[in-house]
């Protein structure tokens, strides 16, 4: 427990802080240890890739050191390369923030692991993973968590083989599948009427890791918890709600996987739309996964699909000036199909068709090779009635930052210091980690795998959310498509294409590059 541990000379309320983070951590220990005589067995497929080193394996591994998984816990590797528990760690442990006195910790986690080759095609493979998991102590009575960290492709096939081969029988067993949920509606049903056959809907966990990020969590508490939110929190009162997400970097030679993908169903389609579920949501009858999840499909269902007179799609090129990566654009990857019309920027605006919400815009922005890693809720409120500053008064804005440095602030206007009463754009400013110093932030996937094995579903998507998702966006990806529509171009490291600011200047959005948002000093 000691990574959630605060400095003893915090002040009270930072203390307070850390108290109910540990109070949070000691309900779900209950949780656990109530299974502590049954077994787990957390099954990896995909051990042998990026996601598996980079994400799946170190999480489990501080889940492990925190003392936060049941004591009997372990883990199986499996994928079709030949591999010992050995290469799984020498690809992970670079990834895993190793501190120097949890090496024995460390041997004690690997010591748990286990590996089996096998194809994701035939059932005498996975009746060998089966044999695997019975020779583990009480295996056979084993509660039983399969993490599938493959492409689409296979999920068919392996989550088949699963189920006839693989499923406990004296515990309970869960499925976690990573996104692409499909590649538009018809695709998508196809693979959730797939695994409504073989599993319960309580027994699946599509898994949107955005869903498990500090500030995506928050924004219940913020909106339900403040009464002073709650009549702001309105059309009468809101011009219009950015989502945006945005990272400095392009493809660098991965290019031939997002091709089949582009931004917009990378990105937009699930991220952002889980954000804005969440942010145009009625108050749920209570914090349970299944009310909050009702709320989150009635806002999708009150948003038309997506048209494209909304839409701009744009696709990086290179900027000569630039340094290493930066020089080059989106189709001098090798790796992309010579030619490639796929987007690597988007931004969409679509609307609510709800009390609350009816004629106000949300636009959401995301791209790949841009001026800076950011991703963020802006709520920008409607212009002062009656302004006596002689046009002086920006608009009031409520941003809540999800990454880098989580924070909530808002811009409002103040006095500035002096004998005139002139007005000056400033912030109230809370920056998590200048005010809850020495509080560990837990990692998306940390939170969200500790919450498949205490059968946690609230961040996670339910077949419903993922339908009506796909109905707004599939029109729109068809013709992108079928259309071959050219994305705009726009240089590595900026903004994006103009096009993109001249359609939220046409909703309403203000952008007055008066004031930024700075980084306060730790």
């Amino acid at each position: 427990m000691s990574n959630y541990n605060v400095q003893t000379n915090a002040v009270s309320s930072v203390q307070k802080t850390k108290d109910q983070l540990l109070k949070g951590v000691s309900i779900l220990k209950e949780t656990l240890d109530s299974q502590d005589d049954v077994p787990h067995v957390f099954v990896v497929f995909g051990a042998s890739g990026d996601l598996a080193k980079k994400k799946i394996y170190p999480t489990l591994w501080w889940l492990f050191k925190d003392g936060l998984l049941p004591r009997q816990t372990y883990f199986v590797g499996y994928a079709r390369s030949d591999l010992t528990v050995q290469a799984v760690r020498d690809k992970s442990t670079q990834y895993m923030k190793l501190q120097d006195d949890e090496k024995d910790k460390f041997e004690e986690f690997w010591k748990m692991n286990s590996y089996v080759k096998g194809s994701y095609t035939e059932r005498t493979d996975f009746e060998h993973l089966n044999q695997e998991i019975n020779t583990l102590p009480k295996g056979d009575l084993a509660h039983r968590l399969f993490y599938l960290a493959l492409p689409p492709t296979v999920f068919k096939d392996v989550s088949s083989n699963v189920r006839l081969c693989c499923m406990g029988h004296e515990g309970w067993s869960r499925i976690i599948v990573e996104k692409p949920f499909g590649r538009d509606s018809e695709s998508s049903a196809d693979l959730s009427q797939h695994l409504s056959k073989l599993f319960r809907e309580d027994q699946i966990y599509r898994i949107d890791h955005y869903l498990g990020k500090e500030m995506v969590q928050n924004l219940m508490v913020l909106r339900f918890g403040n009464k002073m939110f709650s009549p702001l929190w309105h059309r009468d009162h809101v011009q219009c709600v950015v989502i945006t997400f945005k990272e400095p970097f392009g493809t660098m030679g991965r290019g031939g996987y997002f091709d089949e993908s582009g931004i917009i169903r990378d990105v937009m389609q699930n991220h952002l739309m889980q954000i804005l579920s969440l942010v145009a949501m009625e108050k749920p009858a209570s914090t349970s996964a299944e009310d909050i999840r009702d709320e989150k499909v009635k806002v999708l269902k009150c948003m038309p699909p997506l048209e494209l007179e909304n839409v701009v799609v744009g696709q990086y090129t290179g900027d000569p000036q630039g340094e290493g990566d930066a020089k080059n654009g989106y189709l001098d990857d090798k790796t992309v199909p010579k030619g490639s019309v796929t987007p690597t920027f988007a931004s969409a605006v679509v609307f609510v068709k709800t009390e609350r919400w009816d004629g106000v815009p949300f636009i959401m922005k995301c791209g790949k090779a841009l001026n800076e890693r950011k991703a963020e809720v802006r709520i920008q409120f409607k212009d002062v009635p009656g302004d006596i500053f002689g046009g002086q008064c920006k608009r009031n804005e409520l941003v809540i930052r999800v990454q880098p440095q989580e924070a909530v602030y808002c811009k409002m206007m103040v006095k500035a210091p002096g004998m005139n009463i002139n007005p000056e754009e400033s912030e109230l400013d809370l920056s998590y980690g200048a005010r809850y110093k020495g509080v560990k932030m837990p990692d998306a996937y940390e939170r969200l795998i500790l919450d498949v094995f205490c059968g946690a579903q609230l961040h996670f998507v339910r077949s419903d959310e993922l339908r009506e998702a796909w109905r707004i966006f599939t029109p729109l990806l068809h013709k992108l498509e079928n259309e071959k529509i050219k994305p705009a171009p726009y240089k590595y490291g900026s903004r994006g294409p103009q096009e993109a600011d001249d359609l939220a200047r046409k909703f309403g959005f203000i952008f007055s590059g008066t004031y930024k948002w700075t980084k306060p000093q730790l």
